[in-house]
Order: structure tokens, then sequence, then C-alpha cells
């Protein structure tokens, strides 16, 4: 029904061609990204794959180091009452600032290779783990905490067999949130040297006008980032098997 409405709408010049390409058109520069053709490799240099492999070993980077930094503030942040007060109101307001306004910064301090890049993924996603982590933590049921005690535990086997287990589920939330913040967040990572990369690719289409290289590369990203989250998904039916049953 999208491609028949787009088709649709493009068969009924209600804007021009330049701007909304045919299905046919984004197709066909979605093959020519992919393949060499006329002596060119795919797009400024690079197939479609390597810009997608390069943008998803940045998200990785970037995920990977706000799951753990991430995962350890929202243990602290509901655990400890007075590092809650100090650190809940500074992840907000990282939580609240868009990759953009702090990527200038990241470029200053870092230069233009990969270290800004991976920062601002890194600081886009490490606010909804931390925040996820830290009420999945609250939300631990005291009769089980209670139990533990009684039976012995200590402060550390309490934290690693009662309140990371229990709170798992939700931190697993907390990941898929972050990955899907990352993949909204790389087109704006990629803007500076950002090629090869998928939002770098995008960002060079745009500023030649080419719309349906544009459209192919969201297109790429959507698709990409479908894949991802069903694969968080079933990681999370193999971590959590007991989540959703009574």
């Amino acid at each position: 029904m999208l491609l028949a409405g787009w088709q649709l709408v493009v068969r009924l010049q209600v804007w021009p061609r330049a701007l909304v390409p045919s299905p046919g058109e984004v197709w066909h520069q979605l093959v020519l990204a992919s393949t060499v053709h006329d002596g060119v490799r795919g797009y400024s240099g690079h197939l479609l794959g390597e810009h997608l492999a390069a943008s998803l070993r940045r998200i990785a980077q970037g995920t990977g180091w706000a799951v753990l930094f991430g995962t350890a503030l929202g243990l602290a942040i509901g655990t400890l009452r007075p590092v809650a007060v100090v650190l809940e109101p500074a992840v907000t307001f990282l939580r609240t600032l868009p990759p953009l306004a702090y990527l200038s910064l990241l470029v200053i301090w870092f230069g233009i290779d990969e270290s800004p890049k991976v920062w601002l993924l890194l600081i886009a996603a490490l606010p909804p783990v931390a925040a996820a982590t830290a009420a999945a933590v609250r939300g631990v049921p005291r009769d089980l905490l209670e139990a533990a005690r009684a039976l012995g535990a200590g402060r550390w086997s309490l934290l690693g067999g009662v309140v990371l287990p229990a709170a798992l589920p939700e931190i697993l939330t907390g990941v898929r949130i972050a990955v899907g913040v990352a993949y909204t967040s790389v087109v704006a990572a990629e803007t500076i040297n950002g090629v090869p990369g998928i939002g770098g690719m995008i960002r060079d289409a745009q500023r030649y006008n080419q719309t349906a290289v544009v459209l192919a590369g969201i297109i790429t990203i959507g698709l990409s980032g479908i894949v991802l989250d069903g694969l968080l998904k079933a990681v999370e039916r193999i971590a959590v098997p007991w989540r959703g049953r009574s």
C-alpha cells in the first residue's frame, strides 16, 4: 500500500520528480550503490554494504559503551539515594539534548576522526539504559530482597543474585531503546567526515540534491534497524524466558 501510494503521488506529479522520485528510481540507486558500474564503485567509492557496515560498527561501539556505563550508573542511582540526588538530574539533562547540540563541541575536543562519532552515539544511548536500569532496580519486589537477606545474602550477592536478574527484562528494554536512539543519531554523528557510513552517504547526497540516494539510505537504515531489533528481541527471549509469564 505504501509503494502504491508513493507511485500514485509520482504519477499525479503532486511534487517535482527531483523532490519525490519514483520507487523505481530509488531501487535503481540502491542497485548502483551496491555494485560496481562503469568503473564506479558504489557511492563515493564505497559499496552500500560498506557504508552500512561502517555505521553499524560505530553504533555497536557507542551503544556498547553506553550499555556498560549506563547499567553501572543506573544501578548506582537505583540503590544509592545520595548518588541518585546528584546524577539522576544529569541523566535527564543528557536525555533532553538533541545530538546536534553537542556534536560541534565533540568535534572541537576530539577532532573529525572516529572519536566524536562514537562519543556522540555513546552520549545519546546512555540515558535510556541508565533510566531503565534505575527504574528496574527500584521496582524489584521487596519480598525477594528480604527473602535473600534471610538466607544470608550479603550486599554483593544480593545485587548479583537478586537485583540484576529481577531487573534484567527492563534493562534489556532500555538497551533496545538505546540502540534505536543510536540509529536515529547516526546521521548526525556522520555529519563530519562520515564517509564511509550510511549517514555520511545521506549527507553527501543531500548536498547535491540526490533525493533518490537520500531515500535509498533512509530505507537501508530503517530495514537494518528492523533486523537488528528482531535480533535484540531474540536475545531478550533467550536471556529472560520468564518475561510475560505468571
